[in-house]
């Protein structure tokens, strides 16, 4: 394609060139003008009347000579400059989501013009409550582990054996090997050699080598992270990977055990006893996962809620959004309310799958029988305005997840890390969750009729949120890390408006373009048109050369043009 664009670019230029070489352009702008005309507007200038190139009267003599391939030359020359414009400043847009033009504008032109830097000292003084939303806005964009995450061997790396497609990036992975290492390693590793063995097998890029690592570490001794591993990464069904984490649960408890007893006789106990306490609750929480996956959802329910006694403090494993799936399975709706009550509070932070599944619980109380024509001839009744305010609050904190629940836009699997707020969220929770919603009648027909109202209520720009901060920039950015762009379409939040630039050179380039059609097919009327604009283009100002020439003396010329 871009070959195609250069010999066209080449072709077209030697075209122009033929057609200014048989216009013998360079000669007639050359040859002096008559000398009335240089005596009439050699004024003001230090210029002498026998060199003076430029007058109106020879600028009209000159058009009317030019023939209509001039025309075409000139108006198909500016849409081809502006074509070019055009592509650069919509490639740009594409890759940086911004103007060059504005950019270039905005950061280097606006200083000369004595515009106000943003870093000067005038604007460094903010408030408290933006210095309070810049900092919520920057926690949201932290990117947080996905307490419903899949397992690699028995479930992405099955997509990709039929699928050849590769449902993780790179950098999703990198941040579970950084999990994995905080989680299931401390400084005494190198004390046991199996621990110490691991601790290089969680470093390691290549799955094979981390699974060979493994076994060498269980042919020491019973390593719980290395059952960890095998589970993870080299177990292909759930049933494999639940007998591997049963083993592995007997060897963590034994940890936990002997370095509960000694974790109060220094700091390198304390640490071991903490990396036992995270293998012990990950690997419970795994097996309640197996559970789940298997059918056995009342199981998966008692493990969670015992995990979440036996170890409250631990919320960094997000273990409620496991039991509130697990408990809209069971359509045990009272215990959902009830684990709603508990963490859906304004001091704690909030997710998708809190907003949803509360949005979830009142829209099923009105759903069954809500009609929109009925309710836009008698009004929403209490109940339906607080089914709606709950839908519009869970879009507010999420806006991409009505196009997946209400299968507008495919799904993918979801990544082992999410960004709240962002796509990476939405596709974690519309991929379980979806079936909680069909369940429930006329759920999605009520979210299909009001969702769209929350961005009547949002302020835009969106300098201010409604019911939460304003919604964050970075989103777009973390997403297209955490998500396979090859084959998925990345979500973004406010809709990106065309820059003014990309406008305008579409405009230019479609008008000098038509221009250019339309003087090749009708050079002679396309022609009477260009004189016609022209002569009314100068008429103001040959009207005020006339008046200037009426009022003043004649030989005020003469000694203006020898100052």
């Amino acid at each position: 394609m871009s070959h195609m664009f250069v010999f066209f670019v080449y072709f077209y230029s030697r075209w122009l060139w033929k057609i200014i070489k048989n216009e013998r352009l360079f000669d007639r702008l050359c040859q002096p003008l008559q000398p009335p005309a240089q005596h009439l507007l050699c004024c003001l200038k230090e210029i002498q009347p026998g060199n003076c190139f430029i007058c109106l009267p020879a600028i009209s003599m000159f058009l009317n000579t030019l023939t209509p391939k001039f025309y075409v030359a000139l108006t198909g020359t500016s849409s081809l400059i502006s074509g070019l414009i055009l592509i650069f400043e919509w490639w740009y847009f594409r890759k940086y989501g911004t103007s060059f033009i504005e950019q270039v504008s905005v950061s280097h032109l606006r200083p000369l013009l004595g515009g106000v830097d943003s870093s000067s000292p005038s604007n460094s003084n903010t408030s408290n409550g933006e210095a309070d939303s810049n900092r919520q806005s920057v926690s949201e964009c932290k990117v947080w582990r996905n307490p419903l995450n899949l397992f690699r061997g028995a479930e992405y790396n099955r997509y990709t054996w039929v699928t050849g497609r590769e449902p993780l990036t790179y950098y999703d992975m990198n941040l579970s090997a950084q999990d994995h290492q905080t989680f299931f390693t401390c400084d005494s590793d190198h004390l046991r050699p199996a621990d110490a063995i691991m601790q290089k097998a969680w470093r390691e890029r290549n799955p094979q080598a981390r699974i060979s690592a493994a076994h060498e570490a269980l042919e020491l001794e019973d390593c719980a992270t290395a059952y960890i591993l095998l589970a993870e990464e080299e177990a292909t069904t759930i049933m494999e990977a639940e007998r591997l984490f049963k083993q592995a649960l007997k060897a963590g408890e034994g940890c936990y055990r002997r370095s509960q007893q000694l974790q109060h006789h220094g700091t390198q106990y304390e640490a071991q006893h903490r990396r036992d306490t995270n293998v012990l609750v990950y690997i419970k929480r795994r097996l309640a996962m197996c559970s789940r996956k298997l059918g056995r959802t009342r199981e998966a329910v008692k493990m969670m809620r015992d995990l979440m006694k036996e170890f409250p403090l631990l919320s960094m494993f997000n273990i409620h959004e496991n039991l509130l799936e697990s408990l809209l399975e069971l359509q045990n709706y009272a215990d959902v309310q009830a684990v709603l009550a508990k963490y859906d509070d304004i001091s704690l932070p909030k997710s998708a799958t809190i907003c949803y599944t509360a949005a979830l619980l009142k829209a099923r109380a009105v759903s069954d029988k809500f009609s929109p024509e009925a309710a836009s001839r008698r009004g929403l009744s209490t109940a339906e305005m607080n089914a709606v305010e709950a839908i519009h609050r869970a879009v507010e904190f999420n806006p991409h997840v009505p196009k997946y629940l209400l299968e507008m836009k495919s799904l993918i699997l979801p990544p082992e890390h999410i960004l709240k707020r962002g796509d990476s969220e939405a596709i974690a929770y519309a991929f379980f969750h979806l079936q909680h919603w069909k369940r429930v009648e006329g759920a999605l027909n009520l979210l299909h009729c009001t969702w769209e109202g929350t961005f009547r209520m949002i302020p835009y720009p969106l300098e201010k949120g409604h019911l939460f901060y304003p919604y964050p920039i970075c989103t777009e950015t973390a997403d297209r890390e955490l998500l396979p762009t090859v084959f998925h379409e990345v979500s973004v939040y406010p809709k990106k408006e065309l820059p003014f630039f990309i406008l305008f050179t579409a405009g230019l380039c479609s008008f000098t373009a038509m221009l250019a059609l339309l003087t090749h097919q009708f050079p002679e009327l396309m022609g009477v048109f260009a004189k016609a604009f022209l002569s009314t283009l100068f008429a103001p100002l040959n009207f005020i050369m006339e008046k200037v020439e009426s009022i003043l003396p004649s030989s005020l010329w003469h000694q203006l043009t020898r100052i």
